[in-house]
């Protein structure tokens, strides 16, 4: 097993996720197996309780883990199926520790941090990284470890000790570790003082750099990289220059030029490992595909817009997975996406979430002027009546629309409000404690309603396609069955559904009971499709989500070309 360390230092968010993903999407090129694991120094479990303005949003798993968004960049790009175990947080190890302290498997000893939570972590990796991700069913033969924060923070401490004594435990051949650095340009001049502190903290704990990532706004000019390169001792050859692109789906493409992989390849010895000429040829044609992707992206002229209506629009990565599905299917169709962002609040006429008139009018302009309207996930009150304004607008003008679990929830209560004719119908969510006829949404039976943490129906779950008469299921290629990520506690009220689907609000997918509603689809509308599930988490860059194919398909005009396939399989073969 290899295993490639990506670090961070000088500030957080610096794009240690895009690199560590694009990395492992070259290593795939030449034919190996890659799998990844994301390090998080906060004491939660998992992200799953926490705020999306305060840390982006919650990346769902195949088994129900609710994890940081950076392994859903892995999945994306590396085409593999991870699991719970592929997060690491200090929570998760810390209780671990303590578990096996409350058995008495450490037999009396003090338990520190050294020797017992740095060996947890260590273990971790090693028996995580052997798990399968892919289609072959087989050992990784690679694993890119990110290690989240910041070197040099308080809380990543026992991590980066870890991964010192990690590097002698695996052997050097095995151990490379790529640190990336804010290189920032200061009166038009770029400074390297930051990244040769950085390199100095990192060295100062045991590790040294392999491999150097500038991050700047601007290419990085030769007398830059030779300075860095002279000041913090390592080869021209490992310092690697990450400007800012037109599209993160060009970094790979930017280390590829830069000879990272030869540079890896000779560092970790990949002649060691067995690859087959079929592995080979895969990887071929996965680097043709990324090149004729990108390429495309560059031709695109044609703008889709898109007004996505959200809870927590300040902060944009709280819809990463939403934005990256709809980057997918724009290129898929040989579109420019743009992404009009409307804070749903903002819909909503003077309430006690919106008092500013000139932000309600400004909303309403950027909706009304969209292609098509997406309405995410999200909970909580706020917004929701807004939300309700984008369904209502895109059900009665046939804008395309995508609802997804409270996008689906919401648009059901417009419908059974003003096309039912249950007035107040609302969501037990938002009023509990409103009159039962009232709720077009409701608790699902088996949810925990005290216990917030990994309670919610969460994971890979099935919908059974009820008819074949279906937009989405013309997309998902004629399945009768799919299997897609959950999470939400909520469903659709099982008394309303006959009369809601009697005024042609169909749900033409269901669970595996047939009981709850995962997918509904208006009668004599353009494309106004709900969906229970999150098809965001399941859409990778050569292979779009087919909810979202569906919503940009409509919204450029074009959705009877993809749903016959005419004009489409040739931008299938490119990609």
């Amino acid at each position: 097993m290899k295993y490639v360390v990506v670090s961070g230092g000088v500030i957080s968010g610096i794009g240690k996720g895009v690199l560590a993903s694009s990395t492992g999407l070259l290593l795939k090129t030449l034919g190996l197996k890659v799998t990844s694991i994301k390090i998080d120094p906060y004491m939660n479990i998992d992200a799953g309780t926490m705020s999306p303005l305060e840390h982006g949003e919650v990346f769902v798993l195949n088994d129900g883990g609710e994890s940081d968004l950076d392994l859903g960049n892995y999945e994306r790009y590396l085409n593999v199926t991870l699991t719970k175990d592929h997060n690491i947080t200090t929570g998760k190890i810390y209780s671990h520790v303590i578990e096996r302290e409350r058995r008495g498997d450490y037999l009396g000893k003090t338990v520190q941090v050294v020797p017992h939570v740095t060996n947890a972590i260590q273990d971790w990796i090693e028996r995580v990284a052997r798990i399968p991700v892919d289609d072959s069913g087989l050992e990784p033969d690679v694993c890119i470890i990110e290690l989240g924060g910041t070197v040099g923070d308080i809380e990543s401490a026992p991590f980066v000790e870890a991964l010192r004594q990690f590097q002698f435990r695996v052997g050097h051949e095995n151990f490379a570790l790529i640190h990336v650095s804010l290189v920032p340009v200061i009166h038009g001049e770029q400074k390297t003082k930051p990244t040769q502190a950085a390199i100095k903290d990192l060295r100062s704990l045991g590790l040294t750099p392999d491999v150097i990532a500038c991050r700047c706004s601007d290419k990085l000019e030769v007398s830059t990289c030779e300075k860095i390169s002279m000041f913090c001792h390592v080869g021209t050859n490992q310092v690697i220059a990450v400007h800012d692109l037109n599209s993160t789906y060009h970094v790979p493409l930017l280390l590829l030029e830069q000879k990272l992989v030869k540079y890896l390849s000779e560092r970790l010895r990949f002649s060691d490992i067995t690859v087959t000429e079929e592995s080979k040829a895969s990887g071929e044609d996965l680097l043709n595909r990324w090149r004729a992707l990108t390429a495309s992206y560059d031709r695109s002229f044609e703008t889709v817009k898109i007004a996505l209506v959200g809870k927590y629009t300040n902060l944009k990565d709280s819809y990463l997975s939403v934005i990256k599905a709809l980057e997918h299917s724009s290129m898929r169709v040989r579109r420019r996406l743009e992404i009009i962002w409307v804070e749903a609040s903002d819909l909503e006429p003077e309430t006690e979430f919106n008092e500013d008139k000139a932000k309600f009018h400004k909303a309403w302009h950027s909706l009304c002027g969209a292609d098509g309207i997406l309405v995410p996930g999200g909970f909580g009150t706020r917004g929701t009546e807004g939300m309700m304004s984008a369904a209502k607008w895109a059900r009665e003008n046939n804008i395309p629309y995508l609802g997804v679990c409270l996008g689906f929830q919401v648009a059901v209560i417009d419908f059974v409000r003003h096309v039912v004719g249950i007035e107040n119908a609302t969501s037990e969510e938002f009023y509990p404690d409103s009159a039962k006829e009232t709720h077009a949404i409701v608790y699902m039976p088996e949810i925990d309603k005290a216990k917030l943490g990994g309670t919610m129906r969460l994971g890979l779950r099935p919908t059974i396609f009820q008819t074949e008469n279906s937009k989405l299921r013309t997309l998902y290629g004629g399945e009768e069955e799919i299997l897609e990520r959950h999470r939400h506690r909520y469903e659709i009220n099982p008394e309303l559904i006959p009369n809601i689907e009697s005024k042609g609000l169909k749900f033409v997918g269901k669970d595996e009971t047939n009981q709850r509603m995962e997918i509904f689809e208006l009668e004599n509308h353009p494309f106004f499709v709900g969906a229970q599930y999150h098809p965001e988490y399941l859409s990778k860059v050569l292979d779009p989500s087919k909810p979202f194919l569906g919503l940009v398909a409509a919204s450029a005009g074009i959705l009877d070309k993809v749903l016959d396939g005419s004009d489409y399989a040739s931008e299938k073969a490119d990609f």
